[in-house]
Formats: structure tokens, C-alpha cells, sequence
């Protein structure tokens, strides 16, 4: 059992709850998520199974698209509405022309400092452990990118929007910074991932879908393979003297290449290959070191 599902996250549990609950429900212990959502949040989760735990670095730098809700007015110290207020409640807001101005102000890369509240790790312990344990610790910004951060509607104090933007990014940060630029406060009452790189929110299923297409045997339905992953990097049919090499983690020359399937004919130094065995079993990933040498799996599969 190995491959992705995608999950529509409900509001009230973490990507920790949800993996659990997969693990009970498909009697699998290798379970991992592919990018954690707050419990306030809703939307994409990935689930990697078996495996397909082993791509994380592939999908964790994926850019991402929430659609969400923020309440101008007052700041929280969670940057949400689970927070308590720490800014006085404000009354008057800006016209919609003036918010969008300020909106534009985040796009781009920008230096973002995550939520004293959050599971972001400071020596090993989450942050929002510390913070509850009034315990301050300097928070170091990093650099994030905002592809577009646009109004979908105004009603103040309530402002729905898009965001589009790079991995790593908090939404809630961003909530937070606006009323901080608007000098009115602000915090984020509702979020939705609808995207996670390729993947969208039409093709997730809700946790009871998954557990009754699991006692009924049909979670193929649900189970994205190992096979059709990644399909930017060019796939490569071994011959059976490659596929061993390849599944032993030993270099592959061309000679034991089958047929290349790829819109990319150079296939160079630093060029990642998806090998395959003649059955269609994906093998490993691998890369070419040097010219002229063979190409190192550096994640092997089966």
C-alpha cells in the first residue's frame, strides 16, 4: 500500500489526528502528511503511505492557494479567532481601494516571523508549547513568497480573500501583519487549502469516505500510486539487468535504458530520472553525478 490519498481536512483536528485516524483505519503504520494545516484550518491534507513517505522533499516545497476570512478590528496572540485579544477593539476600517493597496504590500518574497503559536520548533520543542508556558523565545523571520494576495469580498470588519504563495508561508502571519499595517489589528477566522501544488481540492475525500472505501477492499479508488507521481522528471524503462541495479541503489548506465519517456531530451547532470522496471513498477529516483557516468539512485522504492 503505497501512494498518496488526499484528505479534505475537517476544522477542529490537527494533520497529526488525521494521520492517526488513517493509521487505524487502514491498518498501516507508515503514514505521513505532506504539509501541516492548523486545526482552525480546513482543506488539501496529503497523505503519503508506505513508501511514498520517502518523496517528502519533492512535495513539501509545493506552493500552495487557501481561500479564507479575516476579522479586521483586533489582534489575537494566536494571529486567529482561537486566540485572546491583545490589541483594544476597533470600530472604524479602511475603504475597500485602501486594503487593497495594503495587500499588495505582501506580495512578493517577503521576511515572515511564524505565530508565537505554532508547531514550528525552537530547540526541539514547538512553539506554541513554550507559549503557553510564557516562556519567550526569539523568533527568527523567514523569507517567504506571496504569488498574489487578493479580495475576494469586503464586508468590515470581515475581508475574504486568495492567497497564493510558497510553502512555509503562514497565513495567520499574514492576517496578523495586515492589521499591524493597517494600525486597526486583524486575525484570521477561517481558512481552505483548495491546492497543494498539482493537487485540488475536488479530487480529496472526506476521512469517512476513505474508511468505507477501506472495509469494502475498493481504496484504489482513492490511492494515487507511487507511479504517477512526479511526472515532471522523466521516466525511464530499465531493462532487468538495470532494474536490479537500480533496485540494489547501484549507478545505471544508459545502456540498460529501455525507452525514455520525456519532453526533455538532455538528460544531463542533475537531471532527476524516474526508474522503472519493464513490468511498470517504479524503482527509484536517480541522478547523474558526472558526464559521462551513470546515473545514482538516491531514493530507492522497491
Amino acid at each position: 500500500m503505497d501512494g498518496i490519498i488526499l484528505i479534505d481536512k475537517p476544522q477542529g483536528k490537527t494533520s497529526h489526528d488525521i494521520v492517526a485516524e488513517a493509521r487505524k483505519i487502514l491498518n498501516i503504520k507508515k503514514i505521513g502528511h505532506f504539509g501541516t494545516l492548523d486545526p482552525l484550518a480546513t482543506g488539501v491534507l496529503i497523505l503519503a503511505l508506505g513508501k511514498a513517505t520517502r518523496l517528502f522533499p519533492f512535495f513539501s516545497r509545493e506552493d500552495k492557494v487557501y481561500e479564507g476570512r479575516l476579522r479586521l478590528g483586533c489582534s489575537t496572540d494566536t494571529y486567529d479567532s482561537e486566540g485572546k485579544p491583545t490589541s483594544p477593539e476597533k470600530t472604524e476600517f479602511p475603504p475597500r481601494e485602501f486594503l487593497a493597496e495594503a495587500l499588495k504590500k505582501f506580495e512578493g518574497a517577503i521576511l515572515q516571523a511564524p505565530p508565537s503559536y505554532s508547531a514550528k520548533k525552537h530547540h526541539g520543542k514547538p512553539l506554541y508549547k513554550l507559549a503557553r508556558a510564557r516562556k519567550a523565545v526569539p523568533i527568527s523571520p523567514s523569507q517567504v513568497h506571496v504569488h498574489s494576495f487578493q479580495i475576494k469580498d469586503y464586508q468590515p470588519p470581515f475581508l475574504d480573500f486568495e492567497v497564493r504563495c510558497s510553502s512555509g508561508t503562514y497565513v495567520r502571519s499574514l492576517a496578523h501583519d495586515l492589521g499591524q499595517e493597517l494600525s486597526c489589528g486583524a486575525h484570521l477566522t477561517a481558512l481552505r487549502r483548495i491546492s497543494s501544488g498539482s493537487f485540488r481540492l475536488k479530487d480529496a475525500r472526506r476521512m469517512a469516505e476513505v474508511r468505507e472505501l477501506s472495509e469494502a477492499g475498493d481504496l484504489e479508488k482513492c490511492l494515487i500510486p507511487m507511479e504517477i507521481l512526479l511526472p515532471e522528471f522523466p521516466k525511464v524503462i530499465l531493462d532487468e539487468t538495470g532494474s536490479r541495479l537500480a533496485s540494489h541503489g547501484r549507478a545505471v548506465s544508459p545502456e540498460f535504458f529501455l525507452k525514455i519517456i520525456s519532453t526533455n531530451p538532455c538528460l544531463g547532470e542533475g537531471q532527476t530520472l524516474r526508474f522503472f522496471s519493464p513490468a511498470g513498477r517504479l524503482l527509484a529516483l536517480a541522478r547523474q553525478k558526472k558526464p559521462g557516468e551513470g546515473f545514482h539512485p538516491f531514493v530507492v522504492l522497491s
